[in-house]
């Protein structure tokens, strides 16, 4: 079951009714906001507010899609195609015919995938690996970014022609620090999602505990808090989520930051730790997905976990 998406703000509030407003139309929609602020939810909202919502929606992560098998991926192969290729697989764009296809992190893609891609898009069609016969193909595209791909264009790291192709409409996501009111909705709406997953009674939160919660900036935005609260229900043995259940960086959060800040001098180590730290919890430990969030070399992230004892963080 899909968290739907949740928030007060005024902000939310107009991004739910454009939603559905792009949802009626064909319409390529770019997403952009930072990592973790719920972009795949706001591409799901509008697949199904459109007359594809009976159809597939098929979401495709572009960061994966680096290998000499991104052909393959994206638009299929067929039988004897390659070594190993043993029969005729579909791709993603065809899994999606008739309904939607969601591109996410779609500024990683490299210079050549980018130029396939787009090739894909003007022709409406998919050349499937190991054959030069073009299948049409029905499909509505959801994009989405974390980068800023306007700078990437001008840089020549990202194709104009595939950017204007992408960017009809476009929608931003405001990161979670922008909008603390909306904290305690998301965080009862995740706990309930969590007593259903786990067919137990919903974990309640203590008033200083949604206090801590409010004060956070959450680097990682609603991803972050899924997480943190995931992890306290799962070690905490009582029915009331308290401070001491919520992890360090987040109970010991100061309610007037600005004023901590302006008292305490850290070293540029520490700081690049605690930034590290914060990044690996916010991406459940995965190392590809927080050196993406970074926007450092995986390789690189290694050598830094290491250097700052941060290997229990990984998993």
């Amino acid at each position: 079951m899909q968290t739907p998406m949740v928030g007060e703000h005024p902000t939310m509030r107009r991004l739910r009714e454009l939603a559905v407003a792009v949802g009626r139309r064909e319409s390529s929609v770019l997403i952009r906001g930072e990592t973790g602020t719920g972009k795949e939810l706001l591409a799901r909202q509008i697949h199904l507010s459109s007359r594809r919502a009976t159809g597939p929606f098929v979401p495709v992560d572009c960061s994966t899609l680096r290998d000499s098998m991104l052909e393959s991926q994206l638009f299929g192969h067929v039988r004897g195609a390659f070594t190993g290729a043993a029969c005729n697989t579909m791709g993603f764009f065809r899994a999606a015919d008739g309904g939607t296809i969601f591109l996410d992190e779609i500024g990683e893609l490299l210079p050549e995938a980018q130029a396939r891609l787009l090739r894909c898009l003007q022709e409406r069609a998919v050349v499937p690996l190991g054959t030069f016969r073009a299948i049409p193909i029905n499909v509505r595209i959801v994009a989405a970014t974390h980068r800023p791909l306007a700078e990437m264009v001008r840089l020549n790291t990202f194709r104009v022609d595939l950017y204007f192709r992408l960017n009809v409409v476009a929608l931003e996501i405001p990161p979670l620090r922008s909008r603390k009111e909306d904290i305690p909705l998301l965080a009862e709406q995740f706990l309930r999602d969590m007593a259903r997953t786990y067919d137990e009674p919903p974990h309640k939160l203590a008033p200083a505990a949604m206090k801590r919660l409010t004060e956070y900036d959450w680097p990682g935005n609603v991803r972050e808090l899924r997480n943190v609260l995931e992890r306290a229900c799962a070690l905490t043995q009582n029915a009331t989520l308290t401070v001491e259940d919520l992890p360090s960086e987040v109970a010991t959060r100061s309610a007037e930051p600005d004023a901590t800040l302006a008292k305490t001098t850290i070293s540029l180590a520490e700081s690049e730790r605690q930034v590290i730290a914060s990044a690996l919890r916010a991406n459940g430990g995965n190392q590809s997905h927080t050196a993406l969030a970074l926007q450092v070399e995986r390789h690189r992230l290694s050598r830094l976990i290491h250097r700052h004892g941060l290997r229990s963080l990984v998993h």
